[in-house]
């Protein structure tokens, strides 16, 4: 049900951000309260039963349902966010892309040794960012929850990439 909503919802871009892509557009679903409440709601199903300490979430589009997502668990929201974004002391992760490097920062008091972290992003592909991401967890002594993600490109492997991390890897609308 809510995977239809989603993809019914969702606009395709040809040829954005480069020729041969078909870019999936979620901000329609944006301009419709009542499906991004029943996303978090599903998230929130999705995630029953597992120990949740925090969520992170991926910038800046994992930031739109993250922090709905961990106001309605209880828990804190972290920011995943690009080199030089954040205002106080920082661990970073440099970490390989097809076409280069990209690094990422949490602060260093987001969350405490020992604690569980959900990450979510909008869109899973090849699953580069949130693995990177994952490891940056690991180094800051946390432990990785899961994963949550309202689109999944299937056909990019993403979902193979991090599901050694946590196998707790949760697509609402899958292509």
């Amino acid at each position: 049900m809510i995977e239809q909503q989603i993809k019914s919802a969702i606009r395709d871009i040809p040829d954005f951000p480069k020729p041969g892509i078909i870019f999936k557009d979620i901000t329609p679903i944006l301009k419709d309260p009542g499906l991004c409440g029943d996303i978090v709601d599903a998230f929130v199903r999705e995630v029953k039963g597992i120990r949740i300490d925090a969520v992170a979430g991926v910038e800046s589009r994992g930031f739109l349902f993250g922090l709905n997502l961990a106001q309605k668990l209880g828990v804190p929201f972290v920011p995943v966010r690009k080199a030089g974004k954040l205002p106080h002391t920082v661990k970073q992760k440099v970490y390989e892309l097809e076409y280069g490097t990209a690094t990422i920062e949490l602060h260093t008091d987001a969350f405490k040794a020992g604690d569980h972290i959900l990450i979510h992003d909008d869109l899973l592909a090849t699953g580069g960012t949130v693995a990177a991401t994952s490891e940056l967890i690991q180094e800051m002594g946390g432990k990785v929850a899961g994963f949550t993600f309202v689109v999944g490109l299937g056909f990019l492997n993403g979902h193979e990439r991090i599901e050694p991390i946590n196998n707790k890897v949760i697509v609402l609308a899958k292509y």
